[in-house]
């Protein structure tokens, strides 16, 4: 496996010496939300993606009754620049953040390998978490954060975007009901193909910034390294990886995290439930054809998985052709199209059979309705009005396959899941 993973006695007892969870105190939440109540939020890592997460918290701020209290980075700049978005105050330790009462929900956009340790922390604290994807860099770290959950009995929401499009909520209605008969395969991607790769040109190096720096460029490259914990080893500071550490192994899975999660988790809601379903055995084949810069990261990866109840799953995620693949069901009696309104169509010799579970039709278009964004779920979630796009369990099925596929990749070993041990051994 990852030779950057932990143990898990390591792991949990990195997540003690967090202040916020220093005292049983911090146990209990600070108040209980009420369908009224204004729910207090707090944004840690304010780099793209964290920081657009903290604009769109901000402007939904009066018609949802949140406010945003405080943010933290280790980038003095960015917190400089997060402090400005929201007015609140800013922290470079995320653990001096945890430590207020007066904060009822955290939002997590940092690197991959912050994403456990934060989260688990910040529910120890008293706080509910919403972690962007991937959910955690390791396997180990996604059973012990979905354990975590249960046990500080908090809301945790995971954030693939397309766990909130409500093209695989119906889906998972019409393939429970059997109206394209057993499925037995799907297939996705994610493909991009920019002049210039997006993991550079998105991630743009601020040649001012550094650990020996003051004022707003000092980055408190330690604390993001999070070597003390065992979440990455100890480098030199290297602003390749700061600014761009989706390229490289200690930190990301590359586009199969980055991107791939994005189509998993909706297609397992679809197929499996909203609870997800973990993998029986998992491969991964692809390349660095293309962008030969010093990176980690393959520009071709294409995953296979199959799963015990009986189904194959096929996801491919390119960064040198952005022609992809449709997100498709594969039933015995029919296929369904999705992504938009879910389309089904008999097929083979079976049309006697798709139509009498489609009221003698051929071929059927399902209505589908607009859904709250994952905020917004998060948010409804948490006053009680609604349930979770993406919960742990989900999230935890998604990661496994996903980092399956990953070291299937790194190692060229097929990968098995131990569904008993909970954890990944090689073929």
């Amino acid at each position: 496996m990852n030779t950057h993973s932990i143990s898990r006695r390591t792991f949990l007892k990195s997540t003690a010496l967090s202040t916020a969870a220093a005292s049983v105190g911090h146990l209990i939440p600070a108040r209980a939300l009420g369908s009224n109540d204004r729910i207090h939020f707090a944004v840690i890592g304010c780099g793209g993606m964290g920081t657009g997460h903290l604009s769109s918290l901000v402007k939904r701020s009066e018609a949802d009754n949140i406010k945003v209290l405080a943010v933290s980075d280790v980038y003095k700049r960015r917190l400089t620049r997060a402090k400005g978005i929201c007015g609140g105050e800013g922290y470079l330790d995320y653990r001096k953040l945890l430590e207020r009462k007066d904060i009822d929900a955290v939002l997590i956009a940092t690197p991959d390998h912050w994403h456990a340790k934060i989260s688990i922390d910040a529910m120890e604290a008293g706080k509910h978490v919403y972690v962007e994807k991937p959910m955690t860099h390791t396997v180990e770290q996604a059973v012990q954060l979905r354990d975590a959950v249960k046990r500080c009995d908090k809301v945790l929401q995971v954030g693939p975007n397309g766990a909130g499009n409500d093209s695989y909520w119906v889906a998972r209605e019409a393939i429970a009901s059997g109206r394209i008969g057993k499925v037995t395969w799907a297939h996705a991607s994610y493909n991009r193909n920019a002049r210039i790769c997006l993991f550079n040109d998105h991630q743009k190096i601020d040649p001012a910034a550094g650990p020996d720096k003051s004022g707003d460029d000092y980055v408190d490259w330690d604390m993001w390294l999070g070597h003390q914990w065992g979440l990455a080893p100890k480098i030199a500071w290297t602003p390749e990886h700061f600014f761009r550490f989706r390229k490289y192994w200690p930190y990301n899975g590359g586009v199969a995290t980055d991107l791939l999660y994005h189509k998993l988790a909706p297609l397992l809601i679809a197929i499996a439930g909203p609870n997800g379903e973990y993998p029986r055995r998992v491969n991964a084949n692809g390349g660095l054809y293309i962008e030969k810069d010093g990176r980690d990261i393959p520009d071709m990866f294409m995953m296979t998985a199959d799963y015990p109840s009986d189904w194959s799953l096929f996801l491919v995620s390119t960064l040198t052709n952005d022609a992809g693949l449709p997100d498709r069901v594969y039933g015995k009696h029919g296929t369904m199209e999705l992504g938009g309104e879910p389309s089904l169509r008999w097929n083979g010799a079976f049309k006697e059979e798709f139509q009498a579970k489609n009221d003698g039709k051929d071929e059927v278009r399902l209505p589908i309705k607009q859904r709250r964004d994952l905020e917004g779920n998060f948010i409804d979630v948490l006053r009680g009005k609604d349930k979770l796009a993406c919960n742990a369990d989900l999230g935890c099925a998604t990661m496994v396959a996903i980092k399956m596929a990953v070291e299937s990749f790194r190692q060229s070993k097929t990968m098995l899941w131990d569904a008993k041990a909970e954890k990944t051994v090689a073929a």
